[in-house]
């Protein structure tokens, strides 16, 4: 009916099989998905601080800052498609 239609649209998530463990597997899922925002949000910003610290004591210069940042985006993509595994 309608209903459904209309609840399916407003749900955060939408369980479409008939087991109970899928809701596990959802709340599982969500936990190694913040986990992994977390990590990937202290890898971008560590390598940021290192390369900042290092450009401003005269260390590096600001390309190697600049491919830190890429290796950083890099770094992070990579992490966050482990989540395809589960």
């Amino acid at each position: 009916g309608g209903g459904t239609d209309a609840a399916l649209e407003t749900a955060d998530a939408a369980v479409l099989n008939d087991r109970v463990g899928d809701v596990a597997a959802l709340v599982s899922l969500s936990r190694a998905t913040l986990g992994n925002i977390r990590q990937n949000v202290a890898i971008a910003l560590g390598l940021k601080a290192v390369f900042l610290v290092t450009t401003i004591a005269g260390i590096t210069g600001l390309w190697p800052a600049i491919l830190a940042d890429t290796g950083a985006t890099v770094l992070v993509t990579a992490n966050a498609l482990r989540l395809l595994r589960a």
